[in-house]
C-alpha cells in the first residue's frame, strides 16, 4: 500500500534527474586573472613586502633595478616607469601584476620567497603588449633581494 503512496513522487524525481544529467553542461573559457584567489591575504600580511629591494634580471646578466615597495606591497621602479602591485600574499608565495607605461606593457608575476622574506626567486610574463592582449613573447626569471636596513650608530 506504502508503495503507491510514493511510486508517483518516486517516478517524477527520476525522470527529472534523467533529463538534467541528459542535457550537456556548457563550458565557457576563463582567464585565470579574472578568477578570485582561494585565500586573499590580507593587507596587514604584506608588511614584509615594504622598503627597498634590488630586482635582478635572470635573463640580463648584470641588470639591477631598484625596487621600492610600501606596505601594501605597491612600488614604482624607473626601468620604463614600470610599477607593481599585489594581488596577493599567501604563506611564502606573491603574486600580482606589472605595468610599464613608457613601452604600454603590463603582465604578471609570481615570486617565492625564503622563509625570512629577505630574498626570493621569481617568474614574470606578458599579459598585454601595446593592443595585443594575447602577446606571445615569453616572460623570464628574476630574483628580488631585500636591502638591509641601516643601522645608524651613535658615538
Amino acid at each position: 500500500m506504502l508503495l503507491r503512496y510514493i511510486s508517483g513522487p518516486l517516478l517524477l524525481a527520476c525522470a527529472s534527474l534523467t533529463g538534467a544529467c541528459a542535457t550537456p553542461a556548457l563550458h565557457q573559457a576563463v582567464s585565470p586573472d579574472s578568477l578570485p584567489p582561494l585565500t586573499a591575504s590580507q593587507p596587514r600580511d604584506r608588511y614584509v613586502l615594504a622598503g627597498e629591494w634590488e630586482y635582478e634580471d635572470g635573463d640580463i646578466y648584470g641588470a639591477v633595478i631598484p625596487l621600492t615597495l610600501d606596505q601594501k606591497g605597491k612600488g614604482y621602479y624607473k626601468w620604463k616607469k614600470g610599477r607593481f602591485e599585489t594581488h596577493t600574499l599567501i604563506g611564502r608565495t606573491w603574486r600580482g601584476k606589472w605595468f610599464q607605461k613608457e613601452n604600454d606593457r603590463d603582465g604578471g608575476f609570481t615570486v617565492e620567497f625564503s622563509p625570512d622574506f629577505s630574498e626570493g626567486e621569481g617568474r614574470w610574463w606578458y599579459s598585454r603588449i601595446g593592443t595585443d592582449y594575447a602577446p606571445k613573447q615569453k616572460g623570464g626569471a628574476f630574483h628580488l633581494t631585500k636591502k638591509a636596513a641601516r643601522r645608524v650608530t651613535r658615538s
